[in-house]
């Protein structure tokens, strides 16, 4: 057997996982799938706690100058975010998206934000 072989297959015997690739994007830590579609726990739906603590801030920056509320620090629950978003989406007269933890509504609409979700009985910072 040549050098090239013993080390080709000393390569195949290990961790065939790539640690680095461009084409994936990020790569979970625990399965190595892309972080996109990981399939592992760190992925799975939050419960909603009884009480949240939402952070208010607004954004610029590359956004070709326009100006967007983000309501952070929200629990990971897709549904949940859905249906926030599409309310505060209501009651500002704007459009938006939900994100992973956060949501993002189009415009400086704070102070709306802020009195929506104090009506709801939540905490909110910013």
């Amino acid at each position: 057997m040549e050098k090239s072989d013993e080390r080709a297959s000393a390569v195949a015997s290990k961790n065939p996982r790539s640690v680095y690739s461009t084409d994936k994007g990020r790569v979970c830590p625990k399965c190595g799938w892309p972080e996109k579609s990981c399939r592992c726990s760190s992925q799975m739906d939050e419960a909603v706690p009884d009480r949240i603590t939402a952070r208010l801030r607004i954004e610029k920056a590359g956004r070709k100058g326009k100006t967007v509320t983000i309501v952070e620090s929200l629990p990971r629950n897709p549904a949940f975010l859905k249906e926030l978003a599409g309310e505060l989406k209501r009651t500002c007269g704007s459009g938006g998206k939900a994100g992973g933890t956060h949501i993002e509504i189009q415009g400086d609409h704070r102070d709306k934000i802020r009195d929506h979700l104090r009506a709801r009985g939540w905490v909110v910072k910013g």
